[in-house]
């Protein structure tokens, strides 16, 4: 869980100088030196143990004399260890383990000198992860799910797979907006209203886990009313219905072959690509191993896309078996699956049968990969959110609030981006990009990790965000530059 931490004047707690050693409370927005990893060790009553990790990976550690610094703690030492309690307020409050004393504030200094807990030990706690998310119910085991028609959120999916499940979590003058898919807000009224207000500001109190509840400028609490789970406002919720667990928003896909067949699960585990038409069936969980660089399908009846005997690929499948692993070829927005155990690539039967049987790929192994739950994109990069900025011509990609981009979907698993206003991403001659484009270029999107896209731009080179802040479409491969949270 990665957080911003604000103290009473409204700085941030701040990994200071190039190797982050240094500790202040001078930072004015939440970038990367203001991001820190929470680390829970053990649960104590009411109280957290937990340790603050900076953006280099250096905890946040106490010197005998008070001096607050980051640096690598010794394992058997407490120094890095902080307890944490999270107060009616919503504030926290970081006591370091061993002398019991505060982390605070001076406005500019962060020391631990006091066990006398007064209002500058207070820390404002800010969620850092991509604005794009979906909301968990524990106590229900459902999701949100926002009604454009009814102008109302339900508390009733099981499964996150539609658009409609995501949200957009607006940060903005300390308080928190709700948008959903629709560009629809949260407010106090129960119904969805068109832009964000006084209406629709809601304090956010957070725990270890991204555990969360909402509640407005009088008090009361958001939480799921009812048989049907319509989220409003009350004052006395029951068995802990207020607290929803905030994930990234899941990367739903769908497969296509080059007969315009749709991969489907039919009779509960057969996979066939018949369907001319996407449905529940048709789409898939893609889920990246970090370390193998493999993929895994799950569909929304929970099971896996496998390799079993006789080159079947069938959905029966679970998350540790290595026959649900498949390598991934990218080739200009379409995609090759190739099976990690027989080391086939998967491709289809004139009857549609969905196989893993070539040795090398071809036309009838080529896939069309497209976003079944994203209808627009909020990119995050290294350096911050893309998106047009005051004084700017061009693109920025280091911004604190994300613009959405809408996505055109076209043939080839080709896509076009648009902003709001309707006109197009244009690129200029510098290889910058401009939003006032008149003709739609086309981009290849692919998946390289969990939540984490390269663009492929019409000059064939990748979107990759420049230290001074312009997005440039010069990255001749991938790299950390080019890589994008979406």
């Amino acid at each position: 869980m990665q957080v911003g931490l604000i103290d009473w004047t409204g700085g941030y707690l701040t990994a200071e100088g190039p190797r982050g050693h240094a500790v202040t409370a001078l930072g004015s927005s939440l970038g990367r030196r203001q991001t820190w990893e929470l680390e829970v060790s053990q649960e104590q009553g009411e109280q957290t143990v937990v340790e603050l990790r900076g953006h280099l990976g250096q905890a946040l550690c106490v010197d005998p004399d008070g001096a607050v610094r980051c640096a690598q703690p010794a394992p058997e030492e407490q120094e890095g260890q902080f307890l944490l309690e999270v107060h009616p307020s919503g504030a926290w409050t970081l006591q370091q383990a061993q002398s019991r004393k505060y982390l605070e504030s001076d406005g500019e200094d962060v020391f631990c000198i006091s066990r006398a807990l007064t209002s500058y030990h207070m820390w404002m706690p800010q969620l850092a992860m991509h604005a794009h998310v979906v909301l968990f119910n524990p106590r229900l085991e459902l999701y949100a799910r926002a009604d454009p028609e009814l102008n109302r959120v339900w508390i009733d999916t099981e499964v996150p797979y539609l658009e409609e499940c995501s949200f957009i979590l607006r940060f903005r003058a300390g308080v928190y907006h709700l948008e959903t898919s629709h560009h629809k807000f949260v407010s106090r009224s129960e119904k969805l209203v068109k832009k964000p207000s006084a209406e629709t500001a809601f304090h956010l109190t957070l725990k270890p886990g991204c555990l969360a509840f909402l509640t407005d400028r009088e008090g009361r609490i958001l939480y799921p009313h009812g048989s049907r789970g319509l989220l409003c406002l009350g004052d006395d919720p029951a068995d802990n219905k207020e607290w929803f667990v905030i994930r990234r928003c899941p990367q739903w896909v769908s497969l296509r072959t080059r007969t315009k067949r749709y991969v489907t699960v039919v009779c509960d585990s057969e996979v066939y690509a018949g369907s001319k038409k996407v449905t529940p069936m048709s789409i898939f969980h893609l889920e990246v191993n970090p370390d193998s660089k493999t993929v895994q399908l799950k569909g929304t009846n929970h099971s896996y896309l496998a390799q079993r005997e006789c080159m079947s690929v069938v959905a029966d499948g679970s998350c540790r078996e290595t026959e649900t692993c498949f390598h991934v070829l990218w080739h200009y927005g379409r995609i090759f699956l190739r099976a990690a155990t027989s080391g086939c690539y998967l491709g289809t039967l004139p009857i549609g049968l969905v196989v893993a049987r070539a040795r090398y790929p071809g036309p009838s192994e080529e896939f069309r990969l497209r976003l079944a739950n994203r209808s627009f994109l909020l990119l995050r990069g290294r350096y911050g959110y893309v998106g047009s900025s005051p004084g700017h011509t061009v693109l920025q990609c280091n911004l604190l609030e994300p613009d959405c981009i809408q996505l055109l979907p076209c043939k080839h698993s080709i896509y076009h981006l648009q902003t709001r206003g309707k006109s197009f991403w244009s690129l200029t001659s510098e290889k910058t990009f401009e939003t006032w484009g008149k003709v739609a270029l086309n981009f290849c999107l692919e998946i390289r990790e969990n939540n984490l896209l390269a663009i492929l731009a019409p000059n064939g080179y990748y979107l990759r965000g420049d230290r001074e802040g312009a997005l440039m479409a010069d990255g001749e491969e991938v790299t950390g530059e080019s890589l994008w949270e979406f």
